[in-house]
């Protein structure tokens, strides 16, 4: 008896050339609806589906492949006596090779379609042909991606299509499968306001193997998830090397702060080093503003990454080829800028898509075997509230809520000290916040502090930052607030006549 085939594909790329060959090779072709005319229209020897279920579809295509027909002939063991009387008992034919791919939910999906359209494309029959061939993988033979033609008629020729090849194939079945429910899943957990299910389905798909992960003794992957939107890793590389795991993390730390300026009429430059910023600065044009972020850190800058909102133009890319950077990212390059950057043959230089509003719902960290989840943080503050005698100048105010965009993305505990829209020195990452703030001091003593905003992630325990502040000049301060001793630090302030506001929002950073 000859072997058969069920071929039911959405993308039919390939389909015909494959069905003929399995022709050659003596299958008898099983179809449907749309795969079924086209493949007959192309001169491909099938036979459409009812022919076999002794029923037609119906309910719009929603019922025909559920059928004991199909699903029998699938999911019977061959090496098994009763099975095999059962299905020769009602003359059910065997489907040794089952070809599908799904509905295209996802599309659909990304297409803003209606709800209605949406539902229509979850596919019923499909996943259930896969799932039925994948589980009887020692009998049959399922094909969900069209990149494997080639290799299965291959090994039908040679006559080699292992066990083994089968298995790896019903593998790729059931992520497939798996992958198209928790798309479905998360659609429709969006569709109820649930937050925080109970059963959390999340898909990602392999985007790129890299070289390694954070140190060379380590294997670094990088996956995507498909229903991410306004993802900020979104670029075209236009020079350089592969960027690296490394590289990826600290775009993405890049971006962040990037992005807290989405609405800023100035130009932002934002340096990154090691996931934390060492310089930001706003300015007129690309070249104000990488002139203030570089101004910023000269030192922490080398080896970094420097991202800018808007054209890089020819002076400040001859600007930012006078030191070693790992990647320059911007919305656009002149033609000028990029053959001036393209000289350093291994500097990545990425074409950055807008930055828009995050709308990812979860901050996730995976802990060996947990995941921890929050809601992202795109809150900045909720009030500016002046706590001292001293009021803040409208030119303080703008550099507090600078100062709290740059410092809200610093690993904790952090300090920022900024003035006229640009970081003086930073601290990030201490156990004390005293420590921090002696950091970002004690490492820029060449800086004038005089006049210069402070601003904290978090509220300030004792009054020892305050005190130490005021030593080098500095005349204002924003913070969180919310400590018992918050009076302890407005007391410091208005003996010292510098200015405190209250914003009421923490920004640990862990």
């Amino acid at each position: 008896m000859s072997k058969r085939a069920l071929i039911s594909v959405t993308d039919k790329s390939g389909v015909v050339e494959f069905a003929k060959e399995l022709n050659n090779l003596g299958y008898e072709v099983i179809s449907t609806g749309n795969t079924f005319k086209m493949l007959k229209e192309n001169g491909v020897n099938a036979i459409q589906i009812d022919e076999v279920t002794k029923f037609p579809e119906m309910l719009d295509g929603r019922v025909k492949t559920l059928n004991p027909y199909i699903h029998g002939g699938i999911l019977y063991k061959r090496d098994d006596e009763n099975h095999v009387k059962t299905v020769e008992e009602f003359n059910i034919g065997s489907i040794d090779l089952v070809v599908v791919n799904l509905y295209d939910f996802e599309g659909t999906l990304k297409a803003g379609k209606s709800h209605e359209e949406i539902i229509e494309n979850i596919d019923i029959g499909g996943p259930s042909m896969i799932r039925s061939a994948a589980k009887n993988y020692k009998d049959v033979t399922v094909i969900v991606d069209i990149k494997d033609y080639d290799m299965v008629i291959d090994k039908l020729k040679n006559d080699d299509l292992t066990l083994e090849d089968r298995k790896k194939l019903s593998y790729k079945a059931f992520s497939t499968t798996a992958r198209y429910d928790a798309l479905i899943s998360s659609y429709f957990a969006g569709e109820v306001g649930d937050n925080y299910p109970e059963i959390l389905n999340l898909t990602f798909q392999k985007e790129q193997t890299l070289r390694y992960g954070e140190n060379p003794h380590q294997h670094g992957v990088l996956y995507s998830q498909p229903n991410a939107k306004n993802p900020i890793l979104n670029y075209e590389q236009l020079n350089g090397k592969e960027l690296s795991f490394n590289n990826i993390n600290d775009l993405h730390g890049c971006l962040e702060v990037m992005r807290e300026f989405k609405d800023n009429e100035e130009v932002v430059s934002v340096a990154i080093k090691h996931t934390n910023p060492c310089g930001v600065g706003l300015g007129k044009n690309s070249l104000e503003a990488y002139t203030k972020c570089y101004e910023a850190d000269t030192v922490s800058i080398f080896g970094g990454i420097v991202g800018i909102t808007s054209t890089v133009d020819a002076a400040t890319a001859q600007k930012l080829n006078e030191i070693f950077l790992e990647i320059v990212a911007a919305y656009d390059f002149t033609e000028e800028a990029l053959e001036i950057l393209k000289k350093k043959k291994n500097l990545r230089v990425l074409k950055l898509a807008k930055i828009e509003k995050s709308l990812q719902p979860y901050d996730m960290k995976f802990l060996d075997g947990k995941l921890l989840i929050q809601d992202k943080n795109n809150s900045l503050a909720d009030k500016y509230e002046t706590v001292t005698k001293v009021a803040p100048t409208k030119e303080q105010l703008e550099d507090m809520e600078f100062g709290m965009k740059v410092v809200k993305n610093m690993k904790s505990n952090a300090i920022a000290i900024v003035k006229d829209g640009m970081t003086l020195a930073l601290g990030c990452g201490q156990t004390s916040r005293i420590w921090a703030l002696k950091n970002a001091l004690e490492n820029n003593s060449d800086k004038d502090f005089n006049g210069a905003v402070l601003a904290s992630d978090a509220f300030f325990p004792f009054n020892d930052c305050v005190t130490l502040a005021n030593e080098y000049g500095i005349k204002a301060v924003v913070q969180p607030g919310g400590s018992m001793k918050d009076q302890d630090s407005i007391d410091a302030c208005n003996k010292y006549e510098m200015t405190m506001v209250f914003t009421g929002i923490r920004h640990f950073k862990h």
